[in-house]
C-alpha cells in the first residue's frame, strides 16, 4: 500500500454518489434534462483533479449540449463537493463522455456479423 492508501478511491466513490444526487434533481440547467448516468469517477492521488465519466442518452447534439451544461455547472459542483465532503481544497472537476456501452455494442454487432457470415 502506498502512502496515500485508499483515500482517493473512497473520495472518488463519495464524489460519484454526490454528483449522481446533484444530477438527479439539484441542477436546474435545461441542458441537463437528458438522462445522465455517472459511470465512474477517477481522482488523482493529490485530490486536485477529478474526472467524472458520464453516459449521456440522446442524439449527438443532445450529448454535446448536455456536456456543455455539465462543464458550465462544474464550478457549482466543485463548491458543493467541498461543502458536502468537507474537503480542504476544491478539486478541479472534468466531465468525460463514457462511450464504453456504445463501443461494447459495436463489438458485439461485429461479432454477430462474423458469426453469421461464417454460418452461411
Amino acid at each position: 500500500m502506498n502512502v496515500t492508501g485508499h483515500r482517493p478511491e473512497r473520495i472518488a466513490e463519495e464524489i460519484r454518489n454526490e454528483v449522481s444526487l446533484m444530477l438527479a434533481g439539484e441542477l436546474k440547467d435545461p441542458r441537463l434534462a437528458n438522462a445522465i448516468n455517472v459511470t465512474e469517477v477517477r481522482v488523482t492521488p493529490d485530490l486536485k483533479h477529478v474526472r467524472v465519466y458520464v453516459e449521456i442518452l440522446g442524439s449527438e447534439d443532445d450529448r454535446q449540449a448536455t456536456l456543455d451544461g455539465l462543464t458550465a455547472a462544474s464550478g457549482f459542483i466543485r463548491h458543493e463537493l467541498v461543502e458536502r465532503l468537507r474537503l480542504r481544497r476544491a478539486p478541479e472537476v472534468f466531465f468525460v463522455p463514457d462511450r464504453s456501452e456504445e463501443y461494447g455494442q459495436r463489438i458485439e454487432d461485429l461479432l454477430k456479423q462474423t458469426k453469421h457470415s461464417e454460418g452461411s
